[in-house]
This record gives C-alpha cells, structure tokens and sequence, in this order.
C-alpha cells in the first residue's frame, strides 16, 4: 500500500506528530510523498490513501491539493474541533493494518465547482469542498445579491454576504450564520444568508442537482468570492458567482467505533440527558 503523509507545518503538533507516526506507518505501507506546505501538487501522485494530520482546514487543503484526482483520505485529528478529522493518533495504527486486510470504509462527500463569469468570460473556475460565499467589503454596507436556480429568479438579498456550503461545509461558516446541520453524505446545498435585512429571509436546502448562480449588480470595492476560507476573486459590477456539483466526490475514510450524531454530540458539546442504552436491551 502506499500513502501520502500530509499536514500543514506550521501548526503546533504536526511535524511532532509526523515523526511519531512515520515508523509506525512505514509498518504497514510505502510512504509515497509527503508534504507539510500544501504546494505539491497531489493530482498526479498514485496512492492509495492520504493521510492528513491537523484539523479540517489541514483536510480542505489536502483536497484542494488533490483537485480532480481524490484519494480516500484517513484524517488524524491535531486541531480543536476537527468535525472530518475524526481519529486519533493512537487510532492510526489499527486503522492502518484494517488496510492490509481489505478496503476501507469510505463516505463520498459532494464537492462544488464555483465559476465566476465577467462579461460572459470565465475567468476561473475553483473546485470545493465546504462553500462558496460571497462577502461584502469595505465600506461595510448591505450587498445586494440576485440569487437564481437552474435559470429561475429565487429572491434579491440585502445582507453581509451570502453562503452556498455543501453537507459539509454546513458546519463552518453557514452554521455560524444560521444555517441548518446537514448530515454529511446527503446531496443537497444550503444557502444561508449573512445578517439579512429582513426576517423574512431563511436558509434554504435544496437538491445537489441543481446549478446555483448569484450575480452582484453593484459590489463594494472590497466585495470578494471565497472558496473554503481562500479569497479567489474581488468582484466588479455585474459579475456573476456559478455554484454546481462537482464531477468528483471528496473520500473520507470512516473512523472505526465513530459514527455522524457521535462526532455531533462531542464536537459541539451537546449535553442533555442523553444515556447509551443496556448491552441487553431487547427491541
């Protein structure tokens, strides 16, 4: 078998981290590249599996990196959160010899194309993983956005910015706005608005199907497109932001004894009078 070791280096942990496992993974696999600066190039590189140490931003790099060419990826948890960075250090090592006996686990997750369009030119296209958001700048006032489905006018925003996230994306920056948790291998986008100036004005779900496109009649001098946390175009009257389904799936490996609604109740500290049921609770 062999691996991509990666992670990002300047995070407090990683290259420690790193050296802890490197000998105990060199067990079980070949490791292929490595890579702590998220400049190699990763769509060319054959592996059979990435394994990612950091938190979740370790892992949107990581698949950025990958582009159109996805490894299933086993992600080691350094951060504090980490929702897809699932595993632990300790847990690694029997991941890793679960892998010389047969397939691993894998969820496909949806993943995005954001295009941005000027005049009826492209000028670029971003593949994603967790969303798009459009975000007012300087001077700091209400954006306007016209939002369209499949063609059809849906409503004009008057807000902060407005996000576009995938199942996954819908516990970052939508969920701090609003937004609903979406369970991470349905196929479906949420839009969630940022300070909207109306009450009226709600998250919506709606299929992975469908092509989403928001155009910004008069953006601020600082309004800007932003693809996972990287600013990826600032934007000019009249442009407009396409958000479609990707024609690749982002691969998790599923974490062994971990499951959606346990990550859930760890990660975002749910409490309640939740109690796990008797061994010898008949149905």
């Amino acid at each position: 078998m062999r691996v991509v070791l990666l992670g990002f280096g300047g995070r407090p942990g990683v290259r420690e981290g790193a050296d802890q496992l490197r000998p105990i993974i060199r067990q079980y696999a070949q490791i292929a590249a490595e890579d702590f600066s998220g400049s190699l190039d990763l769509s060319t590189v054959e592996a059979d599996l990435a394994i990612v140490l950091g938190g979740d931003g370790s892992i949107l790099r990581a698949a950025r990196q990958m582009g159109y060419h996805q490894l299933p990826v086993a992600a080691v948890n350094l951060g504090r959160l980490g929702f897809l960075a699932d595993l632990t250090l300790e847990e690694l090592p029997q991941l890793l010899q679960q892998a010389g006996k047969g397939p691993l686990p894998v969820v496909e997750h949806l993943m995005f194309e954001c295009r941005i369009f000027r005049q009826e030119k492209c000028l670029q296209c971003v593949l994603g993983l967790n969303e798009t958001a459009v975000l007012v700048g300087a001077p700091f006032a209400l954006l306007e956005i016209e939002l369209s489905i499949d063609g059809e006018p849906v409503t004009t925003y008057s807000c902060d910015g407005l996000i576009i996230s995938t199942p996954v994306g819908s516990t970052a920056h939508s969920l701090s706005a609003g937004g609903p948790i979406l369970r991470k291998d349905l196929q479906a986008f949420v839009i969630s608005p940022i300070s909207p100036h109306t009450l009226t004005n709600r998250p919506v779900v709606d299929s992975a199907d469908r092509v989403y496109e928001m155009a910004i009649p008069h953006p601020h001098p600082g309004a800007a497109v932003v693809v996972d946390g990287h600013v990826v175009q600032s934007l000019q009257p009249g442009d407009r932001v396409r958000v479609e389904r990707a024609p690749v799936r982002f691969r998790l490996v599923s974490a062994p004894g971990h499951s959606y609604y346990r990550t859930l109740r760890e990660k975002l500290g749910w409490g309640g009078r939740w109690r796990p049921p008797p061994a010898n609770r008949s149905l």
